[in-house]
C-alpha cells in the first residue's frame, strides 16, 4: 500500500509503497477513502524538516539538550548513531481520515466488515490502509459524506476546547486562530446556541470565516478592536477565549486576557506560550485552562491501546464520544462543510498539496487528500527476490523494527546471514529497514515470517507481550530463535515454552533459542570469567541507576512489558548466573514502598548452590548524572570493578585497569556466537536450562515482593 511519509533528515516528503500494519487485539483494519492534512501541526513538521541542521537544533531545543546528555553517557559515535537512524527513519504525516472496514480484530465488536468510519490518532494517518484502536474509530452512518466524516479528529480537537470553556447556552465566546481547528470551533459554538466571535491575523482567514457563515468576525490589528468586542458583548466583555493560535507571541494569551470578562475563562488549543502579562489575570480573576486533544482518553494506553472505555456517568464525553458528537452534528445538517473544504487532491499529488500550505500561494482551509478505493491493495513491499542460500547459512526474519532493533539489533546482523524478511507493525518502519538493511520483503505480519520456508532464523524485538507467541510458533516450524528479552511474560508461557522446546528435543534437530542477555557476552565479563576461580564462591553486588519511567509507560503494564522486574533485571539475574557459574538456591527483595508503587526500586538477594552471593540494586529514584551501571565482584582477597561496561578495575595484590574506548554491552558478540552456533551446528551459546532459570527467577522475585518470604526458585 501507498503510504505519505516526511524523511526528517533531508526533509523530503515521499509517497512509499510500504506493508500493511500488523494486526492487533481491539483495533479495527480501514482502508481509507479520505484523509485530511492539518496544516498546522502537518505543516509545522514539514517546515521543521527542510530546515538546516542549525535550524533544526534551534527548533527542537528539548532534543538537542538530550543528545548532549546522551553523549556524556554512551559517547558521540554511539549517539550519533542514535540520532542519525532517529532522522533517516520516515515518519508518517496525518491524524484524522475517514474510510471503510476491512476488518476486525479479536475484542472488536461495535464494527463489521464494510462499516463507514472516520478515524483519529496516530494511526490514522495519511495510507490507503490503517489499523486503528476502536476507541479512536466511530462509525458514519448512510448519507454522510465521507469527505466531511474524515475530519472528525480535527473538529474533536475543537470540541474539547469547547468542553473545556464550559460554555452555556446565551454566553458569548471569541476564537483567535482561525485556521481549520478555529474555523470549526466558530461553527460549533453557533451550533450550541453559543455567540460566536473570531479573530486572526490573516485576512484571508477572516475573509473564509465570514463566508463561512459568522457575522462577527476581524483582524487582529483592526483599530479598536477590543472596543467593538466589548460593544458585542454588552459592554462585559466574552465569557470565554479560546486560543486556537499557533504563534511563538504571547499576544493571542494577552488579548484573551483583555477581552474575557471578569472570572471567564481563556481555553488554549493551540500551541503558543502562557507567558502572559499578569494584570488582567489578576485583576479579573480569569480562568486559564488547556485543553488536551481530543478529549478524555487521549494519551491513556488503558483507553486508546487497550480499549477500556470510561464509564459515560462518570466521564460524560470521552475522545470517542467527542469524535461521535461531529459525527451526529454532521448528520443533523448543523455544520456548513462546504467552504471548509477548500482544497482535494489525489493521494498522487500529496507533495503539492504541502507545499501549498508551505508556500501559501493561495487560499486554504480543509485540504484533503483522496484515495483510489476501487484498485487492489498490495498487503507487502517486496524489494528483491529471496538469495539462494546453502542449508546451514542463517536466513533471518525479523520481527519489530523499533528503536532497539534499529540501533542495536540490525547494525550487529550486518554479515550475520542472509536478510530475507522483516515484520512491523508500522508499515514505513518495515519499508525503511527492509530498504537500508537489504532485506528481500517487508510485510505487517511477523507471522508470514515464521511461515516463510526461506528463513530458518527468526530474531524477534518486539514489545515484551508478543515474545512468548512468536517464539513458539517460531519453535514449531523448526526454526531458530533469537528473541531480546523477556522470554515470558508468566508461568504459563514459560510453562508452554518448556513443553514446546521439550518435542524439539525429541525430534531432532533441534533449533537454537537464544534470549538476549548480552551483559555476560561484554568484554569485560569475558575477561573476568577467565580470571575466576573454578568453583570459588562469589560476593556480588550490582548498583543499577536505571532511572525512571512515566508510570503509563507501556513498560509498567503488566499486559504489555510485564514491568522492569521481568522486562530489565532479568539482565542482572542472568550475569549473576553466569558469573557465579551455578543454579540459584533462593531469592528475596524488597521494594521501596511509595508512590506511585511501580516496584521499580528494589534490592534483590541471591544466594546460589555453590555458596556464591550477589545482590542487585536496581533503582530508578536516583540522579540521572550517575552511570548506569556499576558491578562489584569480589573473590578470594580480589575485587573488581566495571564501571558502566566501559571500564574495570582488579584490585588484587595489584591493582591493574582496563578501559575500553567506547561503552560495549555485548550486543554484537551475544548476536556473533549465536549465529555461529547456527552455522557450525554447536549448542546455542547460553544453555536452555539458564535461560529458563533466569526467566523463573523473575517470577520468583515478584513473589518474594508480595509474600515478604524467601523464594526457592527450583522447588
Amino acid at each position: 500500500m501507498k503510504q505519505v511519509t516526511q524523511d526528517l533528515k533531508k526533509g523530503r516528503m515521499k509517497i512509499l509503497d510500504v506493508p500493511f500494519p500488523a494486526p492487533a487485539r481491539g483495533q479495527v483494519l480501514v482502508r481509507t477513502h479520505y484523509s485530511v492534512i492539518s496544516a498546522g501541526t502537518e505543516g509545522r513538521t514539514v517546515a521543521d524538516a527542510r530546515k538546516g541542521y542549525l535550524a533544526k537544533a534551534r527548533a527542537r531545543q528539548k532534543e538537542v539538550g538530550q543528545v548532549i546528555d546522551m553523549i556524556k553517557t554512551r559517547g558521540f559515535t554511539e549517539t550519533f548513531q542514535l540520532v542519525k537512524n532517529k532522522l533517516e527513519a520516515p515518519a508518517g504525516l496525518g491524524y484524522s481520515c475517514a474510510g471503510q472496514v476491512l476488518a476486525v480484530n479479536e475484542g472488536v465488536s461495535e464494527f463489521r466488515i464494510g462499516d463507514l468510519v472516520a478515524c483519529a490518532g496516530g494511526s490514522a494517518v495519511h495510507a490507503e490502509v490503517v489499523l486503528v484502536p476502536k476507541n479512536l474509530c466511530v462509525p458514519v452512518p448512510g448519507g454522510i459524506d465521507l469527505k466531511q466524516a474524515a475530519f472528525a479528529a480535527i473538529a474533536a480537537v475543537a470540541i474539547q476546547g469547547l468542553r473545556q470553556a464550559d460554555l452555556r447556552f446565551g454566553e458569548t465566546a471569541v476564537v483567535i486562530g482561525l485556521g481549520l481547528v478555529g474555523q470549526l470551533g466558530l461553527q460549533l459554538l453557533e451550533a450550541a446556541g453559543v455567540k460566536a466571535i473570531g479573530i486572526d491575523i490573516d485576512e484571508d482567514q477572516v475573509k473564509a470565516a465570514l463566508e463561512n457563515g459568522t457575522d462577527l468576525v476581524f483582524e487582529r490589528h483592526r483599530p479598536g478592536l477590543e472596543s467593538l468586542i466589548h460593544q458585542h458583548t454588552h459592554g462585559q466583555g466574552a465569557d470565554a477565549v479560546i486560543i486556537a493560535a499557533a504563534t511563538a507571541s504571547s499576544d493571542p494569551v494577552n488579548l484573551a486576557g483583555s477581552l474575557c470578562r471578569k472570572k471567564g475563562r481563556v481555553v488554549i488549543v493551540g500551541a503558543v506560550p502562557t507567558d502572559f502579562t499578569r494584570e488582567n489575570y489578576y485583576k479579573k480573576e480569569l480562568d486559564l485552562r488547556l485543553s488536551c486533544s481530543y478529549g478524555p482518553g487521549r494519551y491513556d494506553p488503558q483507553y486508546e491501546e487497550h480499549g477500556q472505555d470510561y464509564p459515560i456517568a462518570y466521564v460524560r464525553f470521552t475522545e470517542n464520544r467527542n469524535l461521535q458528537t461531529f459525527i451526529d452534528l454532521l448528520q443533523e445538517g448543523k455544520l456548513r462543510m462546504d467552504k471548509i473544504i477548500t482544497h482535494t487532491f489525489p493521494l498522487a499529488e500529496a507533495a503539492r498539496a504541502y507545499q501549498l500550505i508551505l508556500d501559501r500561494t493561495e487560499p486554504f482551509t480543509g485540504i484533503l487528500l483522496q484515495y483510489d478505493t476501487v484498485n487492489p491493495v498490495a498487503d507487502r513491499v517486496i524489494l528483491k527476490s529471496s538469495p539462494e542460500t546453502k542449508p546451514d547459512e542463517p536466513r533471518i526474519g525479523l520481527i519489530g523494527v523499533g528503536s532497539f532493533a534499529q540501533n542495536i539489533l540490525l547494525p550487529g546482523l550486518k554479515g550475520c546471514g542472509q536478510m530475507i524478511g522483516v515484520a512491523s507493525g508500522h508499515g514505513n518502519l518495515a519499508r525503511y529497514a527492509a530498504e537500508k538493511y537489504g532485506f528481500a520483503y517487508g510485510t505487517g505480519r511477523g507471522e508470514e515470517l515464521i511461515e516463510d520456508a526461506a528463513i530458518n532464523t527468526i530474531v524477534i524485538a518486539t514489545r515484551h507481550h508478543l515474545h512468548a507467541g512468536y517464539v513458539i510458533k517460531a519453535l514449531k516450524k523448526g526454526k531458530h530463535v533469537f528473541v531480546e528479552k523477556p522470554l515470558a511474560l508468566g508461568p504459563e508461557e514459560l510453562e508452554e515454552i518448556k513443553e514446546v522446546y521439550r518435542t524439539c528435543l525429541d525430534n531432532p534437530p533441534v533449533p537454537r533459542l537464544m534470549v538476549g542477555f548480552n551483559r555476560r557476552f561484554s568484554p569485560h565479563i569475558r575477561d573476568l570469567k577467565a580470571r575466576l576461580p573454578q568453583g570459588r564462591p562469589l560476593a556480588m553486588n550490582f548498583r543499577i541507576n536505571a532511572g525512571p519511567l512515566p508510570k503509563e509507560h507501556w513498560a509498567h503494564d503488566p499486559q504489555v512489558g510485564g514491568g522492569r522486574i521481568i522486562g530489565e533485571l532479568c539482565h542482572f539475574i542472568d550475569l549473576a548466573l553466569f558469573l557465579a557459574g551455578s543454579p540459584i538456591a533462593s531469592l528475596s527483595a524488597q521494594t521501596l514502598h511509595e508512590p506511585p508503587f511501580l516496584q521499580d526500586t528494589l534490592a534483590v538477594t541471591l544466594a546460589f548452590a555453590n555458596g556464591s552471593l550477589g545482590n542487585i540494586a536496581y533503582f530508578s529514584n536516583g540522579n540521572p548524572s550517575l552511570p548506569k551501571e556499576r558491578l562489584e565482584i569480589s573473590w578470594a582477597g580480589q575485587t573488581a570493578v566495571i564501571d558502566d561496561f566501559k571500564t574495570m578495575t582488579i584490585y588484587g595484590t595489584r591493582i591493574f585497569r582496563l578501559a575500553l574506548k567506547t561503552q560495549d554491552k555485548g550486543h554484537r558478540e551475544e548476536l556473533r556466537q549465536f549465529f555461529q552456533a547456527i552455522e557450525q551446528g554447536s549448542p546455542s551459546p547460553i544453555p536452555f536450562t539458564e535461560l529458563i532459570a533466569v526467566t523463573q527467577a523473575t517470577f520468583s522475585i515478584l513473589d518474594s515482593l508480595r509474600t515478604g518470604q524467601t523464594v526457592h526458585p527450583t522447588k
